[in-house]
């Protein structure tokens, strides 16, 4: 019998068992921890989802030399999209403008009273997390989207040629409809707004302090805020100016912070490299109390939580084993290849929230 699993991989019955490694060590009776190790963390595994019915699912492969040492990481999150499946973190997009459109703020709130905006940009990527966009049309009219990280819109403005680029960003609020909020993302912002109003005098730079500083503690935006000009951040984003006005470019893209969804997986591997896996047995921490509070009698995280504990395991200012995005989901298919070397068992591992 054969089955197949994600990501269209291939093995036979006898394999599956394999597959599953933290069923059977594979080192088990091995002097020495040489070898490639994968293990695996799923949406929906702590409501019982078995990894085959999984719609998005992390994959962590290490490999190990003789003593344990990490000598190569890798950490893909899959998700499938229309029946297919993509890699969230493959970074690729493809991006178009109509200059013809005036942005237009979305309705918020959730369900069915959240309805899109008008917006310039059709964008076709796996993943929007720290996405931003940018060009300027043969008439020198800027079209430009930053994806707040904060409530999850798009945020988008469109300059023309005469604008005064000099103005600081702290005037970009929602309110002056210079910053439009067009479309939102993703469901799970940590400000899910309901209406616009409570958030009229707020720039992409302070949607909620100190969180919104994601936006340029690292990368292309890093050292920007409210008190630069609206030329500094379009110059960061890659437009020219000449004579003070925008010089005409096909659209581009980019992530900001340590790079999106790739950024955050490669910053993860880095950490992990040159550790000894018998002593860094997560990428989480999990005897800290705001952690350990939120693992049930399950060993599942954030599902049961009891006062002074989190939800999350994040940390936007200086990254968690490098990440700047939630990691409980990465930290457990990591486990799951230490349990797959024999380093710790099956019921060491913590089921992190997906």
């Amino acid at each position: 019998m054969r089955t197949i699993f994600p990501a269209g991989m291939l093995v036979t019955a006898a394999a599956a068992m394999v597959f599953f490694l933290f069923l059977s060590p594979a080192n088990a009776g091995k002097d020495s921890l040489d070898g490639r190790y994968v293990g695996y963390s799923w949406a929906g595994e702590a409501r019982g989802v078995e990894f085959k019915d999984a719609d998005r699912y992390v994959e962590t492969v290490i490999q190990l030399d003789d003593d344990g040492i990490i000598v190569d990481a890798k950490i893909n999150f899959f998700t499938k999209v229309d029946g297919f499946w993509t890699m969230r973190q493959s970074g690729n997009a493809m991006v178009i403008v109509d200059y013809s459109i005036d942005p237009e703020p979305a309705t918020p709130g959730t369900g069915d009273d959240y309805n899109p905006g008008k917006s310039m940009f059709t964008i076709c990527t796996a993943d929007k997390m720290s996405f931003y966009s940018v060009g300027v049309d043969e008439t020198g009219t800027v079209a430009a989207l930053i994806v707040d990280p904060i409530t999850r819109y798009q945020f988008e403005m469109k300059l023309p040629a005469d604008f005064d680029f000099g103005r600081p960003m702290g005037e970009m609020t929602i309110g002056s409809g210079l910053a439009v909020p067009t479309v939102r993302t993703s469901a799970s912002g940590f400000l899910r707004p309901e209406t616009w109003d409570l958030y009229k005098d707020r720039t992409i730079f302070s949607m909620y302090k100190p969180w919104s500083w994601v936006l340029n503690l690292y990368g292309p935006f890093e050292g920007l805020d409210d008190d630069s000009s609206v030329g500094e951040l379009l110059e960061a984003m890659g437009i020219r100016f000449e004579d003070e006005r925008p010089e005409p470019m096909d659209v581009t893209y980019g992530y900001y912070g340590v790079g999106g969804w790739h950024g955050n997986a490669r910053a993860m591997e880095n950490y992990l490299i040159g550790k000894n896996a018998t002593e860094t047995t997560s990428l989480v921490d999990w005897s800290e109390p705001r952690y350990a509070n939120a693992i049930n009698e399950e060993n599942q995280f954030g599902i049961d939580v009891r006062s002074g504990a989190t939800r999350t395991v994040q940390n936007s200012f200086d990254g968690i084993s490098g990440a700047t995005v939630r990691i409980s989901r990465e930290a457990t298919s990591y486990q799951r290849a230490l349990v797959a070397a024999g380093i710790i068992d099956e019921s060491d591992v913590v089921i992190g929230r997906f």
